[in-house]
């Protein structure tokens, strides 16, 4: 796609920021100065006789932008960020300001987020279970991401999805991978292409970016918080959806054996939960691919004080919708995105059934009834 970028003779002048210059193809005949026997391993900018540029990404990203708009003469800036960076930093990187009170929205746009697919490669390594760090490609020290986790971030937060390689994978294989990313991004526009060749239009100036729209993009999300604006286009993908509730408590152990089994045409799964043996704590779940991932990531309001509650409005009419006399905000409620022919709804649902402890009262003598596998969640605290 940056090769399209820079080699477009549509008379816009783009700057390209990318982070290895030897991975971009770029046509000798536009180099400005007849420079095409430079060594794009070592150079740091390539001026093009089409007015666009391709520089390498520097440190401080915030003033290499800084200093390109201040040039005024490029129409966009494309920034290829790394390909193992997670997206809603990168885009919050614009919103960002320094100790000089200075930021990249003063002089600029966030536009469109892209990412490009590989259909020839996306269901291998959705299935994958390999970490990052096993391939020697992390963003840092505790860097414990998978390549799914890595998948799915960058599908689930783009505007734009260029699904790569179409021609090199049969009519079936492309149903089940526009399938897997209608799963993950319900919203987002999909452009099939071969060699990444998309009319400029397409990916610049589309004014598709939007931070908060891009949080609800995942389709687990739209599912979960806005039940109401179900999107049906996703059934056309032969995607389906549900979304799990109940309000007693999982009996821990078969919980977390259920969340340690594998789920056949199950996408994406993420939501709530909570267990006899941990009544104060709220459960998240997560899962993609061949993964799953539980963990806890704080209180139910039920186990906080009233004085330490929010005192806005909106949240006494948020809080009053899912309260209850018996449990309080505790709940079931888990989203699971699945193959329509796959995903098999009435099984899930009646194993979930099963796991719930009926009539239930919150007691230290029952929260220690059932044995509890799950690892600490919180130091000291269960």
């Amino acid at each position: 796609m940056l090769n399209h970028i820079l080699n477009n003779r549509e008379g816009k002048k783009v700057a390209v920021i990318v982070n290895d210059m030897s991975e971009v193809n770029i046509d000798s005949a536009l180099v400005e100065k007849g420079g095409a026997d430079l060594s794009r391993t070592e150079e740091k900018l390539v001026e093009m006789s089409n007015g666009c540029i391709c520089c390498t990404l520097r440190e401080d990203l915030l003033e290499q932008v800084r200093q390109l708009s201040e040039e005024k003469r490029f129409d966009y800036l494309v920034i290829e960020s790394t390909g193992i960076s997670e997206p809603l930093p990168v885009a919050t990187t614009f919103d960002f300001r320094d100790e000089n009170d200075k930021s990249v929205s003063d002089v600029s746009r966030l536009d469109t987020m892209v990412t490009v697919v590989d259909a020839g490669n996306l269901i291998k390594n959705y299935s994958s279970t390999d970490f990052l760090k096993e391939k020697g490609e992390v963003a840092g020290e505790g860097d414990e991401r998978t390549l799914v986790d890595l998948l799915v971030e960058q599908i689930e937060f783009a505007n734009v999805i260029l699904l790569n390689k179409v021609d090199l994978v049969s009519k079936k294989e492309l149903e089940i991978v526009r399938a897997v990313i209608r799963g993950l991004n319900a919203k987002a526009k999909i452009i099939e292409t071969s060699n990444s060749k998309v009319a400029l239009a397409e990916v610049i100036d589309t004014k598709l970016y939007d931070l908060k729209e891009a949080q609800n993009h995942p389709l687990w999300a739209q599912e979960l918080y806005n039940p109401d604006e179900h999107i049906p286009e996703t059934e056309e993908y032969g995607i389906t959806s549900f979304v799990y509730r109940a309000r007693e408590p999982f009996n821990p152990e078969k919980i977390y054996e259920f969340f340690n089994q594998e789920w056949p045409g199950v996408v994406r799964a993420k939501g709530f939960f909570w267990i006899s043996s941990r009544p104060d704590y709220v459960g998240e779940v997560s899962q993609a691919g061949a993964f799953v991932r539980h963990q806890g990531i704080g209180r139910w309001w039920a186990a906080v004080k009233d004085d330490q509650w929010p005192k806005d409005k909106s949240f006494n009419e948020n809080i009053n919708k899912i309260w209850t006399i018996n449990y309080g905000d505790r709940r079931q409620e888990i989203v699971f995105i699945g193959l329509k022919n796959q995903m098999d709804i009435n099984f899930i649902k009646d194993k979930l059934d099963e796991f719930l402890i009926k009539d239930y009262s919150i007691n230290l003598e029952n929260s220690l009834k059932f044995k509890d596998p799950f690892p600490e969640w919180f130091q000291g605290k269960q």
